[in-house]
This record gives C-alpha cells, sequence and structure tokens, in this order.
C-alpha cells in the first residue's frame, strides 16, 4: 500500500476525520469570536457594559470554546493511545460517538444548561454557519458516529469490559497509573463501603481514614520534598482527586483544603512561613481551611467587609464569613479580610494565616472571638459547611502572609488555576461514580425479562455518560499538564471546570433516572451522587461567573 493510499485510508477513520476537523473547528472559533467582539466593543475595546448585555452571546462563545477544546484533545487522547499501541475498539468507539455528538451540537445547540441552548445566530453568526465552515469531514463523521448503531456498539463494548478505571484507557502513563491503582485500591477498602452511610447520617469523614490517607500523601502531594511532600505535580492532583472523588466527594475534597493552602503559603508566604506550615500540611498534622466567602458578597471578593486591625503584633479580626468547609477540625484558616478600609475593591485585601483550635459537634469553635452554625446541605457531606462569626478574633501579625497588606487577593488569584483543575478532577470523578452505578443497575434490573440495559434509551444515557465523562478526564488532564509545563493555563482550567460540572450533574441525572422511582429512593446510591454533583456547578466559580471569565479572555485577546 502506498503513503498516498495509508493516508487516505486513514483519513476515513474516526480519528482521521476528527483531525481533518481540526483546522476548521479553529476557524469557527476565530469567525465566532470576531462575531462576539462587534457586540460587545466601543472604540476597538470591550466595554464591561456591554459584555454583560450580551451575556448569551459572550457565555455562548465560552461554550464554543470548550467543545473545541474538547474536540482537539480527544483527538490529541486518541494520537497518543495510537503511538503506544493503546487504542482499541472501545477507545475508537468513545471517539466516534462523542465526537460526531459534539461537532453536531456545535451546529446545532450546546447546552450551557437545562433549558440554555446556544446556538450559531445568539453569537451573530448566520444559522448554518458551522456546519458551513466544517464542511463534509463533519458531517461524515456526525453521520457516522451520531448513529444509534454507533452507540449500541459502544455500550455492546462497555458492558464487556472491565470498567474497573472507566470504560476506555485514560491516556495516562505508568507511573500515574501505578498512582491510580492505589489510590482506587484504598477508596474501594476505605470508603466507597462507607460513603453512603457517611452521607445519610451527615457524619464526619472519620479521623481514622484521614490518617490512612495522609499516610498516602494525598495531603502532601504536591508539597515540594524540601516540605515533607512528594513533590508531585498537578497531573497527578487529578488521578488522586478523580479517585477519590468516585469513591465520595468529601474524601476527594480533603486534599482540596490542604492543596489551597499549600499553594498560597508556596506562593506568597515568608521562609518562616513555609518552614513552620508547609511539612505539617504535608502530613496531615493539621487541617486547613478556606476562609473566604461572605454572606453578601459570593463571587464579589471586592465588595469584601470582614475587618482586621492591626494592633501591635496583632491583628483582630471582625466580620462574618459563610459556606466554609471543614472548619470545625481545622487547625488553620486561610482568611481573607479587609486591612485597608481605605483602599478600594481588591487592593484592600490581605491574607492571614489564622491558627485555631479543633472543635467538635458539642464545642464547634472553642477559639475566642469565633462563634459559628453549622449550614445543613443536600450533598457534599462529610465535612460540614458552616457560617462563621469573628468578633475580636486575634491572629499573630507573623502570620499574615507574606509580611505584606494589601496582597491577598493577588494571593489568592494564583491558586485559581490549581483549584478549577483540582474541582474539574472532583467532578470527572462523581460523573464516573454515576456512570458505574447506573450501567450496574441497568445490567442487574430486569424489566419485561430483559436487563434495562438492552433497551436503546437506557443504552444512549450509558453512551453519552461514557463518552462525555472520558471527554472531561482528557480536558481536565491537559489542563493539569499545562500547569506542570509552567504554562499560563487559566483559560484551560476554567474549560475543564465548566465543561466537567456540566457533565456531573448530567451523568448523575441519567443515571438516576435509569433507576426509575428506586432512584428518587434515599436507601440508593445514585440519591447521593445526584446531590453531590449539583454543587459543582457552583463551587470555584459559578458556571455563569466562569463562562463569563472565559469569554473576557478571548475576546480581549488580539482586540
Amino acid at each position: 500500500m502506498t503513503a498516498v493510499q495509508k493516508a487516505a485510508d486513514a483519513s476515513t477513520t474516526p480519528a482521521g476525520r476528527l483531525e481533518q476537523i481540526l483546522p476548521a473547528l479553529d476557524a469557527l472559533l476565530q469567525e465566532a469570536t470576531a462575531a462576539v467582539r462587534r457586540k460587545v466593543s466601543r472604540d476597538g475595546r470591550i466595554d464591561a457594559a456591554a459584555l454583560d448585555r450580551e451575556q448569551r452571546a459572550g457565555h455562548g462563545l465560552a461554550w464554543f470554546a470548550t467543545y473545541r477544546m474538547a474536540l482537539r484533545e480527544l483527538h490529541h487522547w486518541s494520537e497518543r493511545l495510537a503511538r503506544e499501541d493503546r487504542y482499541g475498539e472501545i477507545e475508537e468507539a468513545v471517539l466516534r460517538v462523542g465526537a460526531a455528538e459534539y461537532l453536531a451540537q456545535l451546529i446545532g445547540g450546546v447546552p450551557m444548561n437545562q433549558g440554555e441552548m446556544v446556538r450559531a445566530a445568539d453569537l451573530g453568526l448566520a444559522p448554518g454557519r458551522p456546519a458551513e465552515i466544517l464542511g463534509e469531514a463533519a458531517a461524515a463523521l456526525i453521520a457516522e458516529g451520531g448513529s444509534a448503531e454507533a452507540r449500541a456498539t459502544l455500550v455492546a463494548l462497555m458492558r464487556k469490559a472491565d470498567g474497573r478505571f472507566g470504560f476506555g484507557d485514560s491516556g495516562l502513563d505508568e507511573t500515574m497509573g501505578q498512582f491510580r491503582d492505589e489510590m482506587r485500591r484504598f477508596a474501594e477498602d476505605e470508603v466507597s463501603p462507607y460513603a453512603h452511610a457517611w452521607h445519610q447520617a451527615n457524619a464526619y469523614i472519620p479521623l481514622e481514614t484521614i490518617q490512612k490517607m495522609s499516610e498516602l500523601g494525598v495531603f502532601g502531594l504536591t508539597i515540594p520534598e524540601e516540605f515533607g511532600g512528594l513533590g508531585l505535580g498537578k497531573e497527578a492532583m487529578c488521578v488522586v482527586s478523580e479517585e477519590l472523588s468516585r469513591a465520595y466527594i468529601g474524601v476527594g475534597s480533603l486534599g482540596t483544603r490542604s492543596e489551597i493552602a499549600a499553594e498560597l503559603i508556596l506562593g506568597g508566604g515568608t521562609e518562616e512561613q513555609k518552614q513552620k506550615f508547609l511539612p505539617k500540611l504535608a502530613d496531615g498534622s493539621i487541617l486547613p481551611t478556606a476562609v473566604f466567602t461572605e454572606p453578601n458578597t459570593g463571587s464579589d471578593l471586592a465588595s469584601l467587609k470582614t475587618r482586621a486591625v492591626r494592633d501591635g503584633d496583632v491583628y483582630t479580626v471582625s466580620g462574618a464569613k459563610t459556606w466554609i468547609t471543614h472548619p470545625v477540625r481545622a487547625d488553620l484558616m486561610t482568611l481573607l479580610v479587609r486591612t485597608d478600609p481605605n483602599e478600594p475593591g481588591h487592593r484592600g485585601l490581605s491574607m492571614l494565616l489564622a491558627e485555631k483550635p479543633r472543635g467538635t459537634d458539642e464545642d464547634p469553635f472553642p477559639a475566642k472571638g469565633m462563634s459559628g452554625g453549622e449550614i445543613e446541605v443536600l450533598g457534599y457531606r462529610g465535612m460540614k459547611e458552616f457560617e462563621i462569626g469573628f468578633d475580636g478574633f486575634e491572629v499573630p501579625a507573623e502570620n499574615l502572609l507574606g509580611g505584606v497588606e494589601g496582597e491577598g487577593f493577588r494571593q489568592l488569584m494564583k491558586t485559581f488555576e490549581s483549584a478549577r483543575i483540582q474541582t474539574a478532577a472532583r467532578a470527572v470523578g462523581v460523573a464516573q461514580s454515576a456512570l458505574d452505578i447506573g450501567l450496574r443497575y441497568a445490567e442487574e434490573r430486569v424489566q419485561f425479562k430483559k436487563p434495562l440495559a438492552d433497551f436503546p434509551r437506557v443504552a444512549d444515557k450509558l453512551a453519552m455518560m461514557a463518552v462525555e465523562v472520558q471527554i472531561a478526564r482528557q480536558i481536565t488532564y491537559f489542563a493539569a499538564r499545562e500547569k506542570d509545563s509552567d504554562r499560563r493555563c487559566d483559560l484551560e482550567a476554567g474549560m475543564a471546570k465548566l465543561l466537567a460540572a456540566r457533565v456531573a450533574w448530567a451523568a448523575a441525572d441519567n443515571a438516576l433516572q435509569i433507576h426509575g422511582g428506586n432512584g428518587f429512593a434515599l436507601e440508593y446510591q445514585i440519591s447521593r451522587v445526584l446531590c453531590d454533583s449539583r454543587i459543582l456547578n457552583i463551587f470555584e466559580g459559578a458556571a455563569e461567573i466562569q463562562a463569563h471569565v472565559i469569554a473576557r479572555r478571548l475576546l480581549e485577546a488580539g482586540a
């Protein structure tokens, strides 16, 4: 066979067709960006008020860009596996169905949320323009991969496969694969059998479980070895977060507290602060919590009001915080406060490393000048949420992060990339859990003398869950690798979080639908997974805020 014939044959495979489409996806995004920019520009600059008015166009652009990245990373995933002779039937079925669906949505309408579809006309493009730009290769892939037969083939392969690590090779190298195996074993032995009972009782994750996580290095994962950590990168963080969250999001989220605190201290702390806190964070001897949000500010941190007044060697803190995760058992608070009331917005904010004694259910906040009450929640249990009041709470001045006032917001911004990547990984884990539970139930539950999985509408749900989990996983790993390469990745991290959160909710909702009435019963695990999945679209940047940030970055680039 000649090289020309080989190239022609390759171009008719799903991966080959997707490769042909990638330049057209770039062209579609460029044209869409230009169209939205015309809507929101004034005198050659992005007008904030216009972008607010044109949220549908701006946020739609963010979703179009996210889909472009998703399809690109789906192709890169297939390329990596093919080079290593790891690209098999199930991987090709995932690519065929996933690429076809996402291309069809770009042409016909992308779901930003339930009941919110964004279409080409919303962005200022002619309705048929995406199909025209994407061309015949996209039409052929949609016709092939969007068929009932393609979805049925994928589900048949899933039902024969060992889905212990998901469906389709995730593309991890040998070292990361071994790390994932270790976390999976821990999750299966120490978390999965107990997670639903913890959720139903609204009970804390046992300290014994936390100690075992510490022994595995979960809390010191990305802390440099010189401070007692493992010195690994964000890709490892994603592997750990995904596997632990697949068992129970509360366990998967415990590491987030240490990740945020350590990154704040590494990025902005003094040498003394690093030496004091990082080794204890790494070995789990101190548990941290992030204390940023206030009752009336939400995502608007510039409006933060909690005050810290310096008097000699002490800051005295007064104000209210809310939606604080795991504060009772925390030993250290990364506390965002306003140290200069005369500086407007972000500039007057500082970060305090506020130490406190651990509390109990009976006496949650034994520290002088602290009080609070639990916020009862639907899901995301195991650590508990609180509102906290500060009235004369004291923090040593030496615990001002970095030793300079007014740097708090900038210090916090440095953590946003990692936090969003980690949240995307948690979302992938929750979505995979929903798929695991949904597929198991669909195979075991018999109706009209055959398993539910034999019915096409049930199989269609399982197929889309599988491809979206893999797509979300690949863009999350991509963002992590960009971070590990010291490249700016706020755009990629935001897109990963945006998509993975939507995928988690959709997967949980569909898995519950497969359960029928049983899914609505609290005794079934899918009821917990549905509740847990819902928070992912809200914290670490609500989907609307996230889309707005992505849109602004896209529009300002080259403006």
